[in-house]
């Protein structure tokens, strides 16, 4: 048996694995949702009920949790990977503490409570509804860009240097590019807790499933709190799946 037999046999489970791993999730949100479509046919729905169960309702506050997700996302990526960067810098080891102090700040207040005091600074909206998940999802991006970054061998950032990279070059293409997988883990966990906090936007009026969930509670309307609920969770795990298959992708070879 050759070699190139015996590394055949080795990698074929592999990828056997990794495509079965990103077939499941798809397909089982596709059940959850079809059995969920199944269930609400089956209720005896009131008035109240069927106006916020309506297809064009759904859709409305899918578009608008999903917006508030990736933008508040984008934002995320704006602000902590820079200050990632900065806080990972030797000579800006007396800064650094003081940007994770702040970026700790989003996760040690509750997530409610974050969304009020955005409230009182900002009024209500779907603007102050962006502040408060960006405050609260900046930590892991910013956290996992400085743990990638400072776990770049430095025999290969003073091997850059030696063939005449300038600072700036050795950044973009060899720190950054060698801590992309810590930073797409982070991104991945911020992505799946915006998804889930963004529920609390619909508090300050800036929509969203958190409506369907909160009216379903004020109105005693339990079709309509699952299916905000579960529609919530399907988008996370949807997001987490995508997520997942662009550390596949992106993640440079040989890592």
């Amino acid at each position: 048996m050759t070699t190139a037999t015996l590394r055949a046999g080795r990698t074929r489970p592999t990828w056997r694995l990794s495509g079965l791993r990103h077939v499941i999730t798809p397909v089982v949100l596709c059940g959850v949702l079809i059995g969920l479509y199944v269930w609400v046919g089956a209720q005896s729905l009131d008035s109240i009920e069927s106006r916020s169960l309506t297809r064009e309702f759904l859709l409305t506050k899918a578009v608008e949790h999903i917006q508030m997700t990736l933008l508040a996302t984008a934002l995320v990526v704006v602000v902590a990977i820079p200050l990632g960067v900065v806080a990972s810098r030797a000579r800006n080891r007396l800064i650094a503490p003081v940007i994770l102090t702040m970026a700790n700040l989003g996760q040690a207040i509750p997530a409610i409570g974050l969304l009020v005091l955005c409230t009182f600074m900002f009024g209500v909206g779907f603007q102050t509804a962006l502040v408060g998940l960006v405050a609260y999802a900046v930590l892991p991006v910013l956290r996992n860009t400085m743990v990638g970054v400072q776990q770049v061998d430095p025999a290969l950032i003073e091997a850059a240097r030696g063939m005449g990279m300038t600072k700036g070059q050795v950044l973009r293409r060899v720190e950054l590019k060698l801590a992309v997988p810590a930073i797409l883990a982070g991104l991945r966990t911020a992505l799946v807790l915006t998804v889930g906090v963004a529920t609390l936007g619909a508090f300050v009026a800036a929509g969203g499933f958190g409506e369907l969930i909160i009216n379903g509670l004020k109105l005693n309307r339990m079709p309509v709190t699952i299916v905000g609920a579960v529609l919530t969770a399907c988008i996370a795990f949807f997001i987490d799946w995508l997520s997942g298959l662009a550390e596949d992708l992106l993640k440079p070879r040989g890592i």
